[in-house]
């Protein structure tokens, strides 16, 4: 089912000025930054060996990152599993009483397959699913 952690999403105010402590400080390289959602978050992307951390910034007041900013202030957002089959994933996860902020999943613009789990069900962490497509040889 889970085959390796894909990335841990930081939750930011301000992009840049995170970049400064994760490139500066700890030596990450920033991949690319992207918008994702329809605009709503920018993400920046940076590998650590065969996972990422993403720096996640608002782009509206009204989205749920930007609440989460408001509610708990910067830090871990959530954590993203990758998994081989992400409608077996769900239908588990459904079957074992697990709250889903998606039952079915999206599909974002690299064509990779995602859903959330709401953290009520995992212990106060948000899970995201990834499944990447076919054609991705990660």
């Amino acid at each position: 089912m889970l085959t390796r952690i894909d990335h841990i999403g930081m939750a930011v105010q301000n992009i840049n000025d995170a970049l400064r402590f994760f490139q500066d400080a700890l030596g990450l390289e920033l991949d690319h930054v992207a918008l994702e959602e329809g605009g709503r978050t920018r993400v920046a992307f940076m590998p650590v060996g065969s996972s990422e951390v993403e720096l996640v910034e608002p782009q509206d007041d009204e989205s749920g990152l930007a609440k989460f900013l408001a509610k708990r202030g910067e830090g871990i957002h959530h954590i993203c599993f990758e998994v081989d089959d992400i409608d077996a994933a769900l239908a588990r996860l459904k079957a074992h009483g697990a709250q889903l902020i998606d039952e079915t999943p999206r599909t974002n613009a690299a064509g990779m397959r995602y859903a959330f789990i709401h953290p009520k069900s995992a212990h106060g962490v948000l899970i995201e699913l990834y499944q990447r497509p076919a054609t991705d040889d990660r």
